[in-house]
């Protein structure tokens, strides 16, 4: 069988080497940290990327993504590409201070 007809096959260690990256704003969301799947089928249902907080991730984590499978455009060597709609962050509240 040549190469070209055999099935690609990865581990979730080799998934969580790749940067995951969105192409609906270009940003670079993070790494797989891990998968969900369907127990009877067996599949790959979403990957669950962790969201940083703050500057460079330092003050925490924020929620995990979930990205559904259906949202992943293609898995290459080093990065996923998904198209992925965040969910419109909370506007703050603004602080008064009173005199």
């Amino acid at each position: 069988m040549n190469e070209c007809m055999m099935c690609q096959c990865c581990t979730l260690t080799e998934l969580r080497c790749r940067e995951v990256i969105n192409l609906c704003d270009g940003a670079r969301m993070g790494y797989v940290s891990d998968v969900q799947f369907d127990i009877n089928s067996g599949r790959i249902t979403a990957f669950i990327v962790p969201e940083a907080c703050g500057v460079l991730g330092i003050l925490g984590r924020g929620e995990d993504a979930v990205i559904p499978w259906d949202s992943v455009e293609k898995i290459g060597e080093d990065i996923i590409f998904v198209r992925y709609q965040r969910p419109c962050p909370e506007p703050r509240p603004h602080k008064r201070f009173c005199s």
